[in-house]
């Protein structure tokens, strides 16, 4: 089954929520660590996601708590969440497996020389 292309905020959210369900502070902090540093979703970004994957069916509430008198929501994947991310995974999996193939071939056919600027 052909899965559509995530964009990156989205991956990297059912990312962040597929080993365990994370509150928003926690999946913003997961992202950091996933990344290497290189992403910070910003908060608006994030529950503008999780409104969206929400609606999808992607993530569900997994609990809430009053913490310091604000509701705190944790997230979790649904199994089409998973579904979902798994189909996302082999996509990129098999692009760069083709990236792969493609650098191999080019590192072993000789460099395809021009005659431009010879008379």
């Amino acid at each position: 089954m052909a899965h559509r292309q995530l964009q990156e905020p989205t991956r990297l959210v059912l990312t962040a929520l597929a080993d365990a369900p994370r509150h928003g502070y926690a999946i913003v902090q997961e992202i950091l660590t996933i990344t290497g540093g290189r992403t910070k979703m910003l908060t608006g970004t994030l529950y503008t996601a999780l409104d969206r994957l929400l609606q999808q069916g992607l993530v569900r509430i997994d609990h809430e708590e009053v913490v310091a008198g604000r509701l705190r929501r944790s997230f979790a994947l649904t199994e089409q969440g998973r579904q979902t991310l798994a189909g996302e995974t082999e996509r990129l999996r098999a692009g760069v497996a083709e990236a792969e193939r493609r650098l191999a071939l080019g590192s072993v056919r000789p460099a395809l020389r021009t005659n431009a600027g010879t008379a």
